[in-house]
């Protein structure tokens, strides 16, 4: 039985497997780049779709293609948008740095549907009508790394910000030493302490929500090199409205396609703050590791959920693996942002021409944050608990709370009180009584840990 039918292209024929949707121009670049094995994600093929579809869309209202050659193109399109056949997009991401191979196998497969429908289509003539792959590529990473971030992302990082905030309303009266340099310092309430978190993750929705701003901006209309040659002089403009329509996403189309078309500053922009973003989340996480460790021999201030065996040889060991999964995230998209970084480098004159690595690292650090950072919020912080016996038992002995005596016996007295209570090991309190001259009573006012989370003076 033959597995094999021949297509050609303008460089002449080729053996495609049988049960295939695409055509040569997608068999030569699988046969051309067999590299990592790594495809461009689902959220770019949808993208790819989308534009296709609006394309369609928009060359049939200008009189550019047959009611029925859009039809058949529009629903082809939906189908791939929709993931129906995205084993027909097989080409690895490190290919022709336009993508060109990409956005012909695109046109291959929906030509190829829409034809087996009944409707001939050609993937250049009718698919492509208008477009380039030059235009295509940087519009898709914009609606891909668009759609993506507004439909996963942000949702989940507004979940991990509310949970932290309910996390913080709980605790806000519950005090526990404050560290600083890694050492004892004075108190706070894990209130406190976790109202930074939130405040970090609300920061970082913020600068992501602006970077959106330049990513909804779309080049589709500069074809070949930004020009727009080969397109309807309206067409970047009214495939926006349709991307706008089919999305309920504000896209816009590019005042600069020239831009747009040779330089990836949105993408690499966007790629900025979701670094910063990964920054912050290693804070917390780390933060979590640190009050969690011991459980005996470490901090031991919270306990996070018990999810699973710690160890393959020590029974009983529990480790803190969502915190663990949060900070290689965090380290995978420091390392996707250099290489977006070099990759907004690459562009020559009216092209970009890394365009399909952009895609993939970007795709993957805005999927992978938007996965732990529900993580984080339902395994880790949601359940954690507070160990106040050993919270309780580390304030009592901090000699770092004679800071709040400062206003009343002067800076010089403190420091030895607090010397003396290290030495002897013996809680500030009881070594305060004999060397302040001050009540118990007094002592116990101002060097309560809650009062003292306040901030303010204590006076006598």
């Amino acid at each position: 039985m033959n597995t094999f039918r021949i297509e050609h292209d303008s460089m002449g024929e080729l053996q495609v497997p049988a049960d295939a949707l695409y055509g040569a121009q997608t068999q030569r670049a699988i046969d051309n780049f067999p590299v990592s094995g790594l495809h461009l994600p689902r959220e770019f093929i949808r993208a790819l779709g989308l534009i296709k579809a609006a394309a369609a869309d928009v060359n049939v209202a200008a009189g550019h293609l047959k009611k029925n050659q859009a039809a058949a193109i529009r629903k082809a399109a939906l189908a791939v948008a929709e993931g129906k056949h995205d084993a027909q997009f097989p080409i690895d991401i490190f290919q022709t740095g336009s993508g060109t191979s990409t956005n012909m196998n695109a046109n291959e497969v929906i030509a190829h549907l829409a034809t087996a429908a009944g409707t001939k289509v050609h993937p250049n003539d009718h698919v492509n009508y208008g477009q380039s792959s030059n235009d295509v590529i940087p519009t898709a990473i914009h609606v891909s790394a668009t759609l993506t971030v507004t439909g996963q992302l942000l949702p989940a990082l507004k979940h991990l910000k509310k949970t932290i905030d309910k996390r913080a309303r709980e605790l806000r009266n519950t005090p526990k030493t404050g560290r600083t340099h890694l050492m004892d310092a004075m108190p706070v309430t894990f209130g406190q302490e976790l109202s930074g978190w939130a405040a970090q993750v609300g920061t970082a929705i913020e600068r992501i929500e602006d970077a959106l701003k330049r990513m909804r901006r779309l080049p589709q209309g500069g074809t070949a090199v930004g020009t727009g040659i080969n397109a309807d002089p309206k067409f970047g403009p009214a495939m926006a409205a349709q991307l706008k329509k089919l999305t309920g996403v504000k896209f816009e189309s590019a005042e600069n396609y020239f831009e747009g078309m040779a330089a990836q500053d949105a993408a690499v922009e966007l790629s900025g703050q979701l670094k910063t973003l990964a920054v912050g989340l290693m804070k917390i996480a780390n933060d979590l590791r640190w009050m969690n460790s011991g459980p005996l021999a470490g901090l031991g201030e919270i306990a996070l959920p018990a999810l699973q065996p710690g160890s393959s040889i020590m029974p009983g060991k529990v480790n803190p693996v969502i915190p663990e999964a949060v900070v290689m995230v965090a380290a995978q998209v420091i390392g996707n942002d250099a290489t977006i970084t070099v990759a907004g480098q690459s562009g020559n004159f009216q092209l970009n021409v890394m365009l399909p690595l952009i895609a993939y690292d970007l795709l993957q650090s805005i999927g992978i944050l938007a996965n732990v950072g529900r993580l984080l919020a339902d395994k880790a912080i949601a359940g954690f608990t507070v160990n106040k016996e050993r919270v309780n038992q580390a304030l009592a002995m901090n000699p770092i709370l004679v800071t709040a005596l400062n206003p009343v016996i002067g800076y010089e007295k403190g420091a030895a009180t607090a010397k003396q209570a290290y030495k002897e090991g013996r809680p500030i309190l009881d070594v305060a009584l004999e060397t302040t001259g001050l009540s118990r009573a007094e002592l116990k006012r101002l060097l309560d840990p809650l009062a003292l989370t306040r901030g303010g003076i204590h006076d006598k």
